[in-house]
């Protein structure tokens, strides 16, 4: 618990000014303590009530003004001075006087006493000695009653006991759960409260020798409730560590294992505690039930306040409660928790304990990230993750990025072809071999005047029968490819509408693959390859990290999540309708619209890397495992067909396999012929080092430290991201698409990085081949 606090207040209770009242005056001043001063005890008492202040210093020399006990004992008498600190400034004592005892300052009230000195730095000296004592130990003790207040209204059975098994803590839902009052617990010791039979004769030896040692202990244990019942709880008890190193106390979290047989018993002990009991007053009894036999939910069965109308409650709780448990609402993710707290029952304590971790995990909401154990000793993975996985630190910044939202809405005065046969030769030469996967893209870049995504797009637009499908004409297609590429920042080095054409590419041809094209539908197709057109539009050349950190427009329009990825399919979509010439969607129906726009959505959304393990994982069990396990099973000629025609009739596959496939296609570089992987690493490259520029030129937190230009390993950067994200997602898109030439690429491409790496190369390529 992180404890914080404001100034210390003091508060000073003189009748009349003078240097002794001076000297702590100044000494407040000079310790940072807010200070108020009282001249009579009305307004001493008035003011204590309104500030509560830690320390109170009375004036305890002459009783002529006030008495200074009957002060602090009208103090002491209010509540909030259970915190406070009273100190009394007593008369100094001459050599030859005896010293006068305390005691009755303390038995009026005070904590300690001052010998007269109006020295500022004594009066400092004092008040400091104070606040690092007493008052910052009563501190620690306010934050203790939040501590237990939180323990009190936990729903969890809680018992603190001390080394010795003492009882010294039970919160009320321990209460409840035991049927014991804490009253009849607090100060005995575990070994004199009945024990349940149902244990293993060693069970308590093994518990205890887990404990002593320092070591948390949890698993299933059956308990006896005060009526004689025993019920069987999930326990976990903790040591906790004390003073000079020791074991001071045991904190133990007790959860109700639900039977049907618990269930029955806590009915009715909580319905018979409800009639025996002093109806004026009002408990909120809450419990956590899994009935597993009902694959049930989790329910929560709370008593409302007593009224005319209680007679009748438990009747209508226990009909809300049958009801809950016949329903058939539950996630999978509740059946396999269900399953395995079922399993629980009746197995050793070790594999109890297991499946106790497998539930914790399972409870998490980041089920498919891995967590990297050396992460600290790869910086190169850890900023790609860092960089590409997370929205950056969220750290406030003075500097705010904003970048053109000058979109682009006009035609672009570069001669476009008027169809797809009014082409110049040298590029209908190029786009003759647009169907190979080692199809050169810089090429067809450069002689297009960086504009290749219009002819590129028209090309395999024109082989999927786009425009056929979407009942508009070639000028409108030509039209709108012509406006989505114009929004492009062509000064971004990597994610700039040659990137576009490049992820255009790679979706068409895994569209041509048979197990791809057995299992998708035209509309799939021709999502996919909007999707792919627009997936970067507008691209900043910055990551979502960067923006988010930069307190960027778009961050703080989508809330800091998938920010870019948001905004590329949103302008896409308000370019697209707001000009009727290459609005590409006016003559389709508004279902086929509504379909196709969250289809295209949803693929450009999977883009945004930080749940890229999510997708994987998801597709790798509910793709690749199955149809592997039906290849097995069945030696059959149309054993494959089968298997794709399984998958169209599974929607939530086909999802899964379009947001596969451009994922791979958008970051398929290192699959592709050397030379343009070389190019591609090269590109993307210069983009991060011109984002750590720009952070340290904004004093904005540097997002990838390692991709600084003058000492970043490219080699390295590479090699990393091919472990860490292209490897296995590439073997599973293999695995269903069949993509040996791929596969083979990649092969190559990570040899080549690791023999630079190996040769402490820090550039794309050898010195020698630069020279060349």
């Amino acid at each position: 618990m992180r404890l914080t606090q404001d100034p210390i207040q003091v508060l000073l209770i003189f009748a009349k000014e003078d240097s002794q009242s001076d000297g702590f005056w100044w000494a407040c001043d000079r310790a940072g303590y807010r200070c108020n001063i009282a001249r009579t005890p009305e307004s001493a008492l008035e003011c204590f009530l309104d500030k509560h202040q830690e320390i109170i210093v009375i004036d305890h020399r002459n009783s002529r003004y006030f008495d200074a006990e009957d002060i602090c004992r009208s103090i002491r008498a209010t509540k909030p001075s259970e915190h406070t600190m009273i100190l009394a400034v007593v008369p100094r004592t001459s050599a030859d006087e005896e010293e006068t005892s305390v005691l009755p300052l303390l038995n009026a009230g005070f904590d300690r006493q001052f010998k007269e000195n109006s020295s500022i730095t004594a009066c400092y000296n004092e008040l400091v000695q104070i606040e690092h004592g007493e008052v910052r130990s009563q501190f620690k003790l306010r934050a203790c009653n939040a501590v237990f207040t939180a323990l009190d209204h936990c729903q969890e059975a809680i018992e603190i006991t001390s080394e010795d098994h003492v009882i010294q803590y039970v919160n009320p839902a321990f209460e409840r759960m035991m049927g014991y009052h804490k009253g009849e617990l607090i100060g005995k010791e575990l070994t004199e409260l009945p024990k349940s039979d149902k244990n293993c004769a060693d069970l308590i030896d093994n518990i205890n020798t887990f404990i002593k040692k320092g070591k948390e202990w949890q698993g299933v244990y059956y308990a006896r409730r005060k009526t004689g019942d025993s019920i069987q709880q999930h326990v976990k008890i903790t040591p906790v560590i004390g003073q000079g190193g020791k074991i001071r106390h045991f904190v133990s979290l007790k959860r109700l294992h639900c039977t049907k047989e618990n269930n029955k018993q806590l009915y009715k002990s909580h319905r018979d505690e409800k009639y025996t009991g002093d109806n004026s007053q009002s408990e909120s009894h809450s419990f956590k039930c899994k009935n597993r036999r009902k694959d049930s939910i989790d329910v929560k069965s709370i008593t409302s306040q007593s009224s005319d109308a209680a007679p009748s409650l438990p009747t209508r709780r226990y009909s809300s409660m049958a009801r809950i448990h016949s329903m058939t609402i539950e996630a999978p993710i509740t059946k396999v928790i269900n399953i395995i707290n079922a399993a629980q029952e009746n197995s050793p304590i070790t594999v109890a304990e297991a499946l106790d971790r497998v539930l914790e995990i399972l409870r998490t909401t980041e089920l498919y990230s891995p967590q990297l154990g050396t992460k600290d000793e790869d910086p190169h993975t850890s900023d790609l993750v860092g960089g590409l996985m997370t929205d950056g630190l969220r750290r406030l910044s003075g500097n705010e990025y904003v970048f053109s939202k000058n979109v682009n809405l006009s035609h672009s005065h570069l001669s476009v072809p008027n169809t797809i046969n009014d082409v110049p030769p040298c590029i209908a030469q190029l786009l003759d071999n647009e169907e190979s996967w080692d199809f050169n893209i810089f090429e067809l870049e450069a002689v297009t005047n960086k504009r290749p995504l219009v002819y590129l797009g028209l090309k395999i637009f024109a082989r999927f029968g786009v425009s056929e499908f979407l009942n508009c004409s070639e000028a409108t297609l030509r039209a709108w490819l012509q406006m989505i590429e114009a929004n492009y920042h062509s000064s971004n080095s990597y994610h700039n509408s040659t990137h576009a054409a490049d992820v255009l590419h790679a979706t068409a041809f895994f569209l041509r693959k048979e197990r791809v094209k057995g299992s998708l539908d035209h509309l799939d197709e021709v999502a996919a390859l909007i999707a792919a057109t627009i997936h970067d539009v507008d691209h900043p050349g910055r990551t979502n990290s960067f923006l988010c950190n930069a307190g960027s427009e778009l961050a703080v329009l989508y809330n800091d999540t998938a920010v870019l990825e948001s905004h590329h399919t949103a302008l896409a979509f308000q370019l697209t309708i707001k000009d009727s010439k290459c609005n590409i969607f006016k003559n389709i129906d508004r279902n086929r619209y509504r379909t196709l726009r969250q289809a295209i959505i949803d693929m450009v959304l999977a883009t945004e890397m930080t749940k890229h393990f999510e997708h994987v994982n998801k597709f790798v069990n509910s793709i690749n495992k199955p149809m592997a396990s039906e290849e097995t099973s069945s030696h059959s000629e149309g054993s494959d067909c089968e298997c794709t025609a399984n998958i169209k009739n599974f929607p939530d596959n086909q999802t899964l396999i379009k947001r596969m496939m451009i994922k791979c296609a958008d970051v398929a570089n290192p699959c592709r012929p050397l030379e343009l992987c070389i190019e591609w690493a090269g590109r993307i490259s210069e983009e991060y080092f011109a984002q750590t520029d720009e952070e340290k030129r904004q004093g904005l937190p540097v997002v990838m430290p390692v991709f600084d230009r003058n000492t970043c390993s490219i080699p390295k950067s590479q090699i990393s991201f091919i472990d860490y994200f292209i490897t296995d997602m590439f073997d599973a898109w293999d695995a269903f698409a069949h993509l040996p030439v791929l596969m083979q690429h990649l092969a190559n491409n990570y040899k080549h990085w690791k023999t630079l790496d190996e040769l402490k190369c820090k550039s794309v390529r050898l010195p020698s081949e630069n020279n060349n």
